[in-house]
């Protein structure tokens, strides 16, 4: 049996680039104590490291409680994040916490970014799905008021919108389209209409308690920590380049979509966390819309790969799939923006994966 394979800290260049993109709300996020769920996925291991960052460079004497259902299995992959003095693990799940399991403590904010993750047992197991995603985030919601907490940062999810229509060229907070709740073969589908009730809740508690529930709705991302074989594409196209083979497209490659480097989005959920308003929406994403052909095609040309092998052709008629965010509310309250374009994003992952591109 092989051994786990450590990973190494992000790369210094980019968690100074977060904090270059906090440097506004750093003095709001000084000594903090942080409640965070979700904190072995994608979007948790940047907030973390980036927060780490902010410490050593800038002072900031952040802390950190972080719940999940297995922090050992992660430590053994992140090691560098087990010696953290300002981290402190918590084994258990947002489907069982209760405020008494914080009993004593306080904290100024909650990070709520833990959902159910795996396609197939939302579809296979949908009542447990909305659980994880809905029942966690009122659970979570009862813990920041019972400790204290006056911000609360929830990562909800462009599926809330449902299907995109191929009309409509960038998805705004006030599109109207919803998920269909009766299609349980649709993991998306589930998991949207859980979150859209996860976002009820958030807004209900804004109102109701001194607690500043603030929702991220994300939409497809990019960069170093984004597993390589799993259901994001950009992973697998990585994967693909990195092991110098020709990059495949199970399906036709005209679903439309657009990465964010997780540099930004960083420097985005930090931003909400302290500048968002109370039970407001704010949509995550990058507006640089691209084909899942074409996306492939640039990084096999940033690899030097002379094939991309497309496995299903177009069917007549059929309209391309959009997943595409307008990001001018985040833009106009918060000054947000997005600084790392796509061909930078890839060259920049490639690197934080481990490898250099090859030319």
């Amino acid at each position: 049996m092989g051994g786990v394979t450590a990973e190494p800290p992000f790369a210094a260049e980019d968690l100074a680039s977060v904090l270059a993109g906090i440097a506004r709300v750093t003095a709001d996020l000084r000594n903090a104590r942080l409640l965070i769920t979700g904190g072995t996925g994608f979007f948790g291991r940047w907030m973390l490291e980036s927060m780490l960052a902010a410490n050593a460079q800038n002072g900031a004497n952040l802390t950190a409680t972080v719940l999940a259902r297995d922090p050992a299995a992660f430590l053994a992959r992140v090691p560098h994040l087990a010696t953290a003095r300002a981290i402190t693990w918590v084994t258990g799940s947002v489907t069982t916490v209760r405020p008494e399991d914080f009993a004593g403590q306080r904290f100024d904010g909650v990070i709520h970014l833990a959902t159910e993750s795996d396609s197939q047992a939302t579809v296979s197991q949908p009542a447990a799905a909305i659980d994880v995603i809905t029942g966690g985030t009122r659970r979570m919601l009862d813990v920041a008021v019972r400790t204290g907490a006056t911000r609360f940062l929830f990562a909800s999810s462009g599926s809330v919108y449902g299907k995109q229509p191929s009309t409509v060229e960038r998805l705004d907070e006030s599109f109207p389209g919803l998920p269909d709740p009766n299609n349980l073969t649709d993991a998306y589908a589930i998991s949207g209409e859980a979150k859209r009730q996860a976002e009820l809740l958030c807004v209900h508690y804004a109102r109701e308690h001194s607690l500043a529930a603030v929702i991220a709705r994300g939409f497809t991302f990019a960069g170093p920590g984004l597993p390589l074989d799993g259901k994001f594409a950009f992973g697998n196209f990585m994967r693909d380049a990195l092991a110098g083979r020709p990059i495949v497209l199970t399906g036709d490659g005209t679903p439309v979509r657009s990465y964010l480097h997780a540099i930004d989005l960083t420097v985005w959920l930090w931003t909400m966390l302290v500048r968002g308003a109370p039970g407001r929406a704010y949509n995550v994403g990058s507006e640089h819309a691209v084909t899942l052909r074409e996306l492939a095609e640039l990084i096999a040309a940033e690899f030097g790969l002379a094939e991309v092998k497309v496995l299903q052709k177009p069917l007549p008629g059929q309209l391309p799939h959009r997943y595409v965010p307008s990001t001018a509310r985040a833009r106009a309250e918060l000054g947000l923006s997005e600084t790392i374009n796509l061909p930078e994003t890839i060259r920049r992952a490639a690197k934080g994966f481990g490898r250099g591109v090859q030319r």
